[in-house]
């Protein structure tokens, strides 16, 4: 990721920490592998200092091979770390203008290694990087992470306390019809409710042999007061604004009286209203109650389930859908679980609500192959609407899926051809590389260097700031980017 040669064009930023180390491995480095493995990755520089003008310079440490053997053997200790994701190449001894230096680059744990934590407790040694520096995580920082690192969804759970009372049956009921519709003939369509519960994953048998509602099953067609006993800050709200007016015209929330207030119940009255205000090029809908409908309706419903499944319910501000005259904007609480350019390209699905998901695919909504996302682009490249961005933001943690509205692209403007992930992702580092080592370019500098197509080029910027891997200052042709030294929301 480090040209080394150039040293001094460095900065330290949300990916890059720098240590003098002289006195020998500074334990202060710890908390640094815990927020890069936590948040981003990045690389530590031991052996290299801050000068005031905050270029990096390196010191010469005195022995980096015995500094390296006493970093493997306490990233192998428990009671300094709670996991080793290091392999040999990722931590090795350089020299930098004849200066001997440690460099070791920590990679993004996965979901099921988070929370990486530091002094054999979770509670006061994890961290997030931000910035230039690392915070201790909050409480439902932790939680979250934990909750995510269960090889089960979080929606599997047995809700012991609760019966087969806790579901709405009027919602069931609406659930089956559409089901129906959409795949008449399906083998569940004979069950009664309490088989076909049972089949779905929204009932179980517990320890004392009688049944239980799922997590799933609760969220899917429970009462909005119920839920809110295992799931305090649930919350659905859907809005629409006129124009620049402050106060939304019509609302739809989980709370309505008269409503179940279940994730089915408001995505189907949302769906519903969107389907029948949303400016659809040729004017077709739905097509009865079978599968067909207008393009841009099946993109909407992909994000609207996307939405929903991956919401953390456990988390606050809740599910917020907000529709404008130009804009479709919808926001759940917690982070994809896979990198967001893994999204974009396809392939791979990691739901936070898995069984949620499997009852969206059973009425047609939702793509469980990881195909979802990827189509909801191509859908608004073929009508020439301005690109959809997904931005994630930390503490809160939050994913807000921006669908913009009509505004038409211009028509000289080619249509991208597409990368594979790999093809992506190795454009992307290309990308981050030369910002790392060059502090800031322009999208055309980007482009003369590394010998991508303009076009493409800022492609792959936008999917950068929508990681918020990378910013940018100034407009028009006085852009520049640069690697992101401040989180969002921070």
């Amino acid at each position: 990721m480090i040209d080394l040669n150039k040293l001094d064009r460095y900065r330290e930023n949300n990916r890059i920490e720098a240590k003098r180390a002289l006195g020998g491995l500074p334990h202060s480095i710890w908390e640094t592998y815990s927020a890069f493995a936590n948040t981003l990755g990045g690389v530590l520089l031991l052996g290299v200092e801050e000068h005031p003008d905050k270029t990096l310079h390196p010191v010469d440490l005195p022995d980096p091979e015995g500094m390296v053997r006493e970093f493997w053997a306490m990233v192998n200790d428990p009671r300094v770390a709670s996991v080793n994701i290091l392999s040999e190449q990722n931590v090795r001894t350089e020299e930098v203008e004849g200066k001997h230096i440690v460099v070791i680059d920590v990679p993004r744990a996965s979901r099921l290694d988070r929370p990486v934590y530091v002094g054999g407790d979770p509670v006061s040694g994890t961290y997030r990087r931000a910035g230039e520096g690392d915070y201790r995580c909050s409480d439902e920082e932790l939680r979250a992470m934990q909750r995510d690192a269960a090889r089960k969804s979080q929606d599997m759970r047995l809700l012991e306390t609760l019966g087969p009372d806790a579901l709405s049956p009027d919602s069931l009921r609406l659930f089956r019809r559409r089901m129906t519709e959409l795949r008449p003939g399906h083998a569940m369509e004979v069950l009664d409710d309490r088989a076909f519960l049972l089949e779905l994953g929204a009932l179980g048998y517990g320890a004392d042999s009688d049944l239980h509602p799922t997590a799933a099953g609760l969220l899917a067609f429970g009462r909005d007061e119920t839920i809110r006993q295992i799931f305090p800050r649930f919350s659905l709200c859907y809005r629409e604004y006129e124009k620049d007016a402050p106060e939304p015209v019509y609302e739809i929330t989980s709370g309505e009286k008269g409503q179940s207030g279940g994730v089915y119940d408001f995505f189907r009255r949302v769906f519903g209203r969107l389907a029948e205000t949303l400016p659809l090029p040729g004017g077709a809908r739905e097509d009865g109650a079978g599968p067909e409908l207008h393009p841009v309706l099946k993109a909407v419903r992909e994000a609207l389930t996307n939405c929903l499944v991956n919401a953390d319910y456990y988390r606050k501000d809740g599910v917020v859908i907000e529709k404008r005259p130009r804009l479709l904007s919808v926001s759940n609480p917690g982070l994809f679980r896979i990198r967001v350019a893994q999204a974009r390209a396809g392939g791979l699905s990691d739901p936070r609500n898995a069984v949620l998901m499997r009852f969206f695919n059973l009425i047609n909504a939702g793509e469980s192959t990881g195909s979802g996302i990827p189509n909801i682009f191509y859908v608004w490249r073929q009508q020439r609407w301005a690109e959809p961005s997904i931005t994630q933001s930390l503490n809160p943690d939050r994913i807000t899926f921006a669908l913009p509205l009509g505004r038409k692209r211009p028509s000289s403007l080619p249509r991208p051809r597409g990368l594979t992930p790999a093809e992506a992702e190795a454009r992307r580092q290309m990308i981050v590389d030369y910002l790392t080592d060059h502090a800031a370019a322009s999208s055309a500098q980007l482009s003369t260097a590394l010998a991508i197509p303009l076009r493409r080029t800022r492609e792959l910027l936008r999917s950068l700031r929508q990681e918020d891997v990378v910013a940018a200052r100034g407009g028009g042709k006085y852009r520049v980017y640069f690697l992101r030294s401040a989180p969002p929301g921070r």
